[in-house]
């Protein structure tokens, strides 16, 4: 069982609070984004002792992997634990496939693109599915809505634009009516300009201060992304999304191709080891448009929220459909004594409440607020006690 100290991501969108109290750290100076723990190269987390999680792993990792593990993924861990901070709108962004991420990485590795290169959209060959567990309440938007219920968001927008993206939607009120107004929005030859965007977010903002927007959530995202950005046509986007709010304990899950972006809170995300991330707007980063839109999935669902399966009292898991991890919660009051905590290792263990004391074959730790340990699967069996709540990072 080893201490962990997380990578830090200053980007631009991040909050200069949120991660360093609950890591129980002075106020950063700087937009602190993510906290990464992990092995991926974009951002090693490193033990006490300044040895990175990854050279730890790689030292023995048969005894800290497990068989099964080495043999599904190799000898990295498969999955990446975050703390995520978004002070204001994250990008507009879609993750690619398993398939598309490894065949997009060997493009830009013969075309000699290194990997620190700002034209570069593929980190890594691996897929990015990825799951959110709010801390707070949490603003999200994410896969399409049905063509109808757009129609809906933007039936009293008296624009040139909206009623040009209405028309389209009236006329085709399919996938592929959505595919054509969503990639008209975001495409060079065909995006709205700046003074198009601007008359539309005024009568967003006009109907949502008067209260009487159709969705109140779809204008107070629209609203919080022209904050920042008030000429990006991902604002109109957005209208074409499905809004998602998460109450503290409510995950989301956001497979490859779905459309999203995170808009405020903080939240726990586990996802594939994998930084790819393909933007079509709302950010500073670099944009791609014709590959994101070459990954978007354009069919118009709900967003996947998977429910807490109590696997215990103490203990609920949010299950997503994908191999690379699983997340649990244990929360503990002295009067259960020693509880064991599901699962097998590899893991991460966060603390987000209280005191606890960890306890495995090799050893205790104790644990506070802000506090993270690995844990190898030699360790097998974890027992918890004390008072407090933890996540924990693990593989199905």
């Amino acid at each position: 069982m080893e201490s962990l100290e997380p990578a830090r991501q200053r980007y631009d969108w991040g909050s200069r609070t949120a991660i360093p109290e609950l890591l129980g750290c002075a106020p950063d100076p700087d937009p602190w984004a993510e906290a990464w723990y992990g092995t991926h190269p974009a951002g090693r987390t490193r033990l006490a002792d300044g040895t990175s999680l990854s050279e730890h792993i790689e030292s023995d990792p048969q005894r800290l992997l497990g068989e099964d593990v080495m043999r599904r993924f190799g000898t990295g861990l498969p999955y990446l634990l975050k703390i995520i901070a978004p002070e204001r709108a994250l990008s507009l962004q879609v993750h690619p496939s398993l398939e598309q991420a490894a065949s997009g990485y060997e493009r830009e590795q013969e075309a000699g693109l290194a990997l620190d290169d700002p034209a570069r959209s593929y980190k890594d060959a691996n897929h990015k599915p990825e799951m959110v567990l709010a801390l707070t309440r949490f603003e999200a938007v994410a896969g399409f809505r049905a063509p109808r219920r757009a129609v809906e968001v933007l039936s009293d927008l008296d624009t040139p634009l909206a009623r040009r993206m209405r028309r389209s939607l009236r006329l085709n009120p399919t996938r592929f009516g959505i595919r054509q107004v969503f990639t008209d929005l975001v495409s060079a030859d065909t995006r709205p300009g700046p003074g198009e965007i601007e008359e539309l977010v005024a009568q967003i903002s006009a109907r949502h201060e008067a209260g009487a927007s159709p969705s109140a959530r779809v204008d107070a995202n629209a609203v919080a992304m022209a904050r920042t950005f008030p000429t990006d046509p991902g604002i109109a986007a957005s209208l074409l999304l499905n809004p998602v709010t998460l109450q503290p304990g409510e995950a989301l899950f956001v497979p490859a191709g779905c459309v999203h972006a995170y808009v405020g809170g903080l939240g726990v995300e586990i996802m594939a080891s994998s930084d790819n991330v393909l933007r079509a707007g709302l950010t500073t980063k670099h944009i791609d448009v014709p590959e994101m839109l070459a990954c978007v999935d354009y069919v118009a669902a709900p967003p996947v929220r998977p429910a807490p399966e109590y696997l215990s009292r103490a203990t609920r898991a949010y299950y997503a459909p994908v191999d690379d991890f699983e997340l649990m919660v244990t929360t503990v009051v002295p009067a259960d004594g020693a509880l064991q905590v599901p699962g097998r290792g590899p893991r991460i263990v966060l603390a987000v409440e209280g005191s606890t004391t960890l306890t495995s074959r090799r050893g205790s730790r104790r644990m506070t607020r802000g506090d993270a340990v690995f844990v190898g699967a030699d360790e097998r069996v974890l027992s918890v006690e004390g008072e407090g709540t933890l996540i924990q990072a693990d593989l199905p």
